[in-house]
């Protein structure tokens, strides 16, 4: 549980980045990253690994780039549930925004499991 909460705020950390770094994606405070944190969790538990089972054969073939594809899908996804909240202006830079917000996320986890 306190590690599932840990990775709910660097989630958050990532989406705050992202928006700081792109105009085309808005986020409504710390509480809009958190939510949308909370979100993309649950989505990544449920949707993505659905998502991979269907996507297995083209995920092959591209030797799993397109994994960023799926990973763009459930932040996008995100993008629906909490509608003005968390925006994000397109398919595309939910492509950008997906990569960004995986290379922040190893880089965070990696310094977490450093201190421990």
């Amino acid at each position: 549980m306190k590690s599932w909460l840990l990775h709910i705020l660097v989630n958050a950390i990532a989406i705050i980045a992202v928006g700081a770094l792109f105009e085309s994606i808005h986020i409504d405070g710390v509480g809009g990253a958190l939510l949308a944190a909370f979100i993309l969790s649950i989505l990544n538990a449920i949707v993505r690994p659905i998502l991979v089972v269907l996507t297995l054969p083209i995920t092959i073939v591209s030797l799993g780039l397109f994994l960023l594809v799926i990973n763009a899908i459930t932040l996008w996804l995100t993008d629906v549930f909490l509608g003005s909240t968390f925006e994000i202006a397109g398919f595309g830079m939910a492509i950008i925004a997906a990569i960004i917000i995986s290379i922040i996320n190893l880089i965070l986890n990696s310094l977490i499991k450093d201190m421990k």
